[in-house]
């Protein structure tokens, strides 16, 4: 396994998992009609940094690195994202475990994950894992497909030791 920088070029591997998961509407807030284009912007042109997992010369997964700037710009957000042919195999750990150590390289003091929506069990627990807490609490301000209105969590971990 092996993670990169990724580019635009990147982009047409990592679509399709972008649009299983958004289409899904389990984990994101991006709408389902979230277009190719939009989310080329989304996910490659928004962020300051977006990485990939590669296998075998296959992207596996991907994840972004942003947040806001000015007082708050030494916390940073990243959301990740697992193509579903490959989960159970440590991904989502490698790529937090490597976005930690790259937040640090980019002089971040704090890691922040805005809106974790409580179902997402497997995200929890990882989070909590890898020694991450929970901020805040949303109440019902993620609208699951199959379980309606659900908390949304703030998870926040403190990187500057």
């Amino acid at each position: 396994m092996n993670i990169k920088e990724a580019t635009e070029n990147d982009f047409d591997a990592i679509w399709p998992i972008f649009n299983e998961i958004v289409c899904a509407g389990e984990t994101y807030a991006y709408p389902k009609e979230t277009t190719k284009s939009e989310a080329l912007k989304i996910w490659m042109r928004l962020p300051r940094k977006t990485y990939v997992v590669e296998e075998n010369n296959q992207i596996l997964g991907t994840y972004y690195k942003t947040n806001q700037g000015g007082p708050g710009g030494h916390v940073c957000n990243c959301g990740y994202m697992v193509s579903s042919k490959a989960r159970g195999k440590g991904l989502a750990t490698a790529m937090c475990e490597h976005s930690q150590k790259v937040a640090t390289e980019l002089a971040y003091k704090a890691m922040q994950f805005n809106f974790v929506a409580s179902s997402n069990e497997g995200a929890v627990r990882l989070w909590n894992k890898l020694g991450f807490e929970t901020a805040g609490r949303l109440p019902k301000a993620f609208n699951h497909p199959a379980q309606g209105y659900i908390d949304a969590l703030v998870r926040y971990k403190w990187l500057d030791v």
